[in-house]
């Protein structure tokens, strides 16, 4: 298993349109063979920070994935609520794999 770690700075002005924007993406990982572990957004403290985590059986699963960006009209139109609101101002990206409490 692979997880996306995808780390945020956000415009704080516009949560809503980042709600909007993480629902849709939650909704392509889950169709598109992942598992979203769902968006963390800012509570206390900093509050232009938001994170998101989703796994995927294997880096070439999530490359498969990562095949419909630019390509397929749902990615795109997901994409235009980032692109057109402003909400993200950054993000960067790592991949990691989990260790589970049940793993040796």
């Amino acid at each position: 298993m692979i997880t996306c770690v995808v780390e945020y700075v956000i415009d704080p002005a516009k949560i809503e349109a980042f709600e909007q924007f993480g629902r849709r993406w939650m909704e392509l990982v889950q169709r598109h063979g992942g598992v979203h572990h769902g968006y963390f957004l800012p509570g206390e403290g900093a509050s232009d920070k938001a994170m998101a985590l989703f796994s995927f059986d294997s880096l070439s699963a999530y490359e498969q994935y990562r095949k419909l960006f630019g390509v397929d009209p749902d990615f795109i139109a997901a994409d235009r609520i980032r692109d057109e609101s402003g909400c993200v101002l950054r993000y960067d990206r790592t991949f990691m794999r989990p260790m589970l409490p049940d793993q040796d």
